[in-house]
């Protein structure tokens, strides 16, 4: 009972540090996860299980591993912004892959980055003809980007002299039944407006409503719990699918 308690406290502990310490060293792990970042993560996150789990030793030598990880990568994320070359060295640099349709083999080789994978990605960004590339580039956190030949590329409405539309994002009105008032304000509407709003759709209460959101285009999205039951007897029920 005894260690379990410990483990307990030293869980709490480890995830406590864990959390200050990736905040400290921000997104950068998460948004350009390369192999070395990999690697740090995997031994940072060992280091705290065994700070967890460990009741042989104390926990002070752990929570001194993991502290003189994270200042390392901190280092080494200052390294890189300050000096060219080290974030080269560290972090890699894009490569192209293809040129003009063609597949660059002798770098895929040096890369020892197989031509399958190449296809895996391209087929990912919805490329399946080679022909079509003008260039490839391999990111350094592996992500393939595409730029198509002019002759292959997406027709935009800019293209055709459209005038586009109104574009941006819905602001939740109703969630779950809950007025969120905060919202409403920010569209300058009240609840009297709200409630006329839904005495046009023939609802009563927001207890009937689960989300309500206002476009950009001023639309309302409007779904209702009594949408899930009468969507659920639909599919159930053999008379009323005949």
């Amino acid at each position: 009972m005894f260690e379990s308690f410990v483990v307990f406290v030293r869980g709490i502990i480890a995830f406590g540090t864990l959390l200050i310490f990736a905040r400290l060293i921000g997104k950068q792990q998460i948004s350009q996860l390369n192999f070395f970042d990999y690697i740090m993560g995997i031994t940072i996150g060992s280091i705290a299980a065994s700070l967890t789990i460990d009741l042989t030793s104390s926990a002070w030598p752990h929570w001194i591993g993991l502290l003189t990880w994270t200042i390392a990568v901190l280092l080494l994320q200052i390294i890189t912004v300050k000096s060219r070359k080290a974030s080269k060295y560290f972090d890699g640099e894009p490569t192209i892959v293809i040129m003009n349709g063609k597949i660059m083999e002798n770098v895929l080789k040096k890369m020892r980055y197989r031509a399958d994978d190449l296809m895996e990605q391209l087929r990912q960004k919805n490329v399946f003809d080679i022909t079509q590339v003008q260039f490839a580039i391999l990111e350094k956190d592996g992500e393939l980007s595409v730029i198509k030949k002019p002759e292959f590329e997406n027709v935009t409405k800019k293209d055709l002299h459209i005038q586009p539309g109104i574009t941006g994002i819905a602001t939740e009105l109703i969630y779950d039944g809950i007025i969120i008032d905060a919202n409403l304000k920010q569209t300058s509407h009240d609840r009297t407006w709200l409630f006329s709003e839904l005495k046009k759709l023939n609802i009563q209460s927001t207890d009937e409503v689960f989300y309500m959101a206002l476009n950009p285009d001023g639309t309302i999205y409007t779904d209702l719990y009594r949408d899930h039951i009468d969507n659920l007897i639909d599919i159930t029920d053999p008379i009323k699918q005949n």
